[in-house]
């Protein structure tokens, strides 16, 4: 079987969405123009030594504030908006490439360079522009508030429309490796002394929301647009990739009878157990808000993705493009153990105590993580990409306040959150 003779470009190659396409297109001969931050991490080394990729190290912002951007709402469009672009490297992005998937983060002014991106492909004849867009919930609904840094990626989606590129959106659902034991907020399984946890977010207990294992489906679900092609994809069509529609309540039964536990779903207020940027806060906030709308009526409850029909259109089309999804009780059974050992937690190690006892991960007054794992140097296979057991520093002082909500250690450098 001969190997496809294009090229890809894809930004922000580290993030789970990129990483895991990266995996896939490149197993199947692609190649691949990948843009990376840096070159820090199991994952960052996983793509650069990736034979059938050639990495672009840099950020696709500058340094350089223009004059007429100096004040920009960072609310607005992120939590560092109002600098430059990178056009030099955004152009280069695209060199002899045919194809594109971009999934645009909050590391600079997001909508801006979602555009830059956007101008730089259609110089470039790309013929299939994959996009990861989310809503903006305020332009379905003026009584519905707008997520920050999801209403970046709906103004980008538009302006790809806009300028004709032949382009797909996808709308990824949640992750279901945003669990956690550590203390991030929205999605931390907060550890109890019995050894269960508790899962308390804004989300109303029974109304179903779209679930994701981003790094076991998304490469593969958009390996097949591609090879699908413009013709069944393009036009502007919003694929919806979820492949479970769970409410909290089913999501915590599911994850429970996975890592064979009690998790019990609390609906209340997002926690604030570490410091965040105000970018993120915005963000948070913001959701605390649209999805508190009607409280206790869950018919009052906007749908995740802004557009009820692509709600509705969920699992059924994501299944068209991949039909072997990891599920959540999977995901908890067989990987959530391993990426909480990763990240310096052994409650797995230590079932004999109940579990509770067996967190020997200890933080300072501002949330830092500052114990270690036992057996820190053994190396787990997950996913095609090394964890190892280490430290992991919640950090938010220095330049990476202005970045986000950062892991630190060796198994993933740049953790995205709300990706």
């Amino acid at each position: 079987m001969p190997s496809p003779d294009k090229t890809i470009a894809v930004i922000n190659a580290s993030g789970r969405q990129a990483a895991s396409f990266i995996r896939v297109a490149s197993a199947v001969g692609y190649h691949v123009r990948a843009q990376l931050r840096n070159l820090e991490g199991v994952v960052a080394t996983e793509v650069s030594t990736n034979p059938n990729v050639t990495v672009l190290q840099g950020e696709l912002y500058t340094k350089e504030r223009p004059a007429e951007t100096a004040k920009v709402d960072v609310t607005r469009n992120g939590p560092i908006s109002g600098i430059g672009i990178n056009h030099a490297l955004i152009s280069e992005l695209f060199r002899g490439a045919q194809l594109a998937f971009i999934n645009t983060t909050f590391y600079g002014d997001e909508q801006h360079i979602g555009e830059a991106l956007a101008d730089a492909a259609k110089r470039a004849g790309i013929q299939h522009y994959v996009y990861s867009s989310m809503p903006d919930h305020h332009a379905y609904n003026k009584e519905w508030p707008s997520l920050p840094l999801w209403a970046s990626k709906h103004k980008v989606e538009e302006y790809v429309k806009k300028i004709g590129l032949p382009a797909t959106f996808v709308y990824t659902g949640i992750y279901n490796n945003n669990f956690t034991s550590l203390p991030y907020p929205l999605f931390c399984t907060d550890l109890q002394e019995d050894g269960s946890w508790i899962w308390q977010a804004p989300f109303h207990p029974d109304v179903k929301l779209p679930w994701l294992d981003a790094e076991h489906d998304v490469g593969p679900a958009i390996l097949q647009i591609f090879k699908d092609g413009v013709k069944k994809w393009g036009g502007g069509k919003r694929v919806g990739l979820a492949y479970e529609m769970l409410s909290p309540k089913e999501a915590c039964e599911v994850f429970s009878r996975g890592v064979g536990r009690p998790v019990r779903y609390v609906h209340g207020p997002i926690e604030l157990k570490v410091t965040i940027p105000e970018g993120y806060r915005a963000q948070l906030e913001a959701l605390e808000a649209l999805f508190g709308m009607g409280h206790d009526d869950p018919t009052k409850q906007p749908p995740y993705f802004g557009d009820a029909a692509l709600e509705e259109s969920c699992p059924r089309v994501a299944l068209e493009l991949w039909e072997g999804p990891r599920g959540l009780e999977e995901y908890a059974r067989e990987v959530f153990p391993l990426e909480e050992q990763a990240n310096g937690l052994t409650w797995m190690l230590d079932e004999g105590d109940g579990g509770g006892g067996g967190n020997h991960v200890h933080r300072n007054g501002n949330g830092v993580a500052t114990g270690h794992a036992p057996h820190s140097h053994d190396v787990h296979h997950l996913n095609g990409y090394i964890t190892t057991l280490q430290q992991v520093t919640l950090e938010s002082d220095g330049e990476d306040e202005d970045d986000g909500l950062v892991m630190r250690g060796l198994k993933r450098d740049d953790e995205e959150w709300l990706a």
